[in-house]
């Protein structure tokens, strides 16, 4: 959690100067490199006081929108919030705690993807509700077999 200075100045030129001083050419490639990591320990990694999570996803978006790689995107932030929320993975019993935590994480989920989406996140929550994954599942990419299943690429 950063005190504003994220804000502060052009964050997105300063975002994008520290994936470069890491070593890589675009924000994607930082993150692929980083798979299931949430998106708040990316924005730490990135800048511990001066990026945001937020800002992450931003970037991450725009890249994908500019790539055709909007569903990856979607199923790449599913990965991330599914991570920093059910660390152990997918819960063997639905009792009202892990009912909670499943449904923040997908919550969460739902509200950071493009409204384009909300149709197909209504249905892949509705499959993870009628046909939970096995106990412990935890998709540690965006090209998880059972997310490829939920959310296929379609784009050109």
């Amino acid at each position: 959690m950063t005190d504003g200075r994220s804000w502060q100045g052009n964050w997105k030129s300063r975002l994008y100067a520290r994936v470069r001083e890491s070593g890589y050419d675009s924000l994607t490639a930082f993150a692929d490199a980083r798979p299931a990591v949430p998106l708040v320990d990316l924005a730490e990694e990135l800048g511990k006081d001066d990026i945001a999570g937020v800002q992450v996803l931003s970037g991450l978006l725009a890249e994908a929108e500019q790539c055709n790689r909007v569903t990856r995107f979607v199923r790449d932030v599913l990965v991330r919030v599914l991570s920093q929320t059910l660390p152990k993975g997918w819960p063997s019993v639905m009792d009202d705690g892990t009912r909670f935590q499943v449904g923040k994480a997908l919550g969460s989920w739902s509200a950071y993807i493009p409204g384009t989406y909300e149709e197909r996140a209504d249905q892949v929550m509705a499959a993870l509700r009628s046909n939970p994954p096995p106990p412990g599942w935890r998709p540690l990419g965006p090209d998880d077999e059972l997310l490829r299943t939920l959310l296929p690429d379609d784009e050109a």
